[in-house]
């Protein structure tokens, strides 16, 4: 046998050099990292801000008005005049927004009525549920 007889035919097509998969440099993979420590710190911050229920409670007083308005969201904002001064002689006002429909049409019926109505209070204001952060979700009850 000769050395020739070893040799393969050389085919039409070339194989490609294996290369390994690149790892990520350091200034990359640290970047990711803190993007994704970001990220997820930011998601209970938001919680809390903005979905959170803060407290509630109820507020009872004079209804004086009811109106839908807004920009981009349309919202039900209404407010409360409260018996009682404060001091320097204004009276207590109550601001909110209005969890729903049926309850605004209550609301806008009835102006100047006295209303005794239950609110649950955020930490922040989200501009699809309104420009207050107090949002009444039930009447309790109306009277003359």
């Amino acid at each position: 046998m000769t050395s020739s007889d070893n040799l393969k035919p050389l085919s039409d097509k070339a194989e490609a050099p294996v290369t390994l998969p690149r790892r990520a440099s350091g200034f990359r993979r640290f970047f990711r990292t803190l993007t994704v420590i970001i990220v997820l710190s930011l998601i209970p911050i938001v919680y809390f801000k903005f979905f959170y229920v803060f407290g509630d409670g109820v507020k009872s007083g004079h209804l004086n008005f009811a109106v839908r308005k807004g920009n981009v969201f349309k919202t039900w904002e209404g407010k409360l005049i409260q018996e009682g001064f404060k001091g320097n002689m204004q009276s207590n006002e109550f601001e909110f927004s209005i969890k729903t429909k049926a309850i605004y049409d209550i609301l806008s019926v009835n102006s100047g009525k006295v209303f005794d109505l239950h609110y649950k209070e955020y930490n922040g204001v989200v501009p699809w549920r309104g420009n207050t952060r107090y949002l009444v979700d039930s009447i309790i009850s109306m009277r003359n």
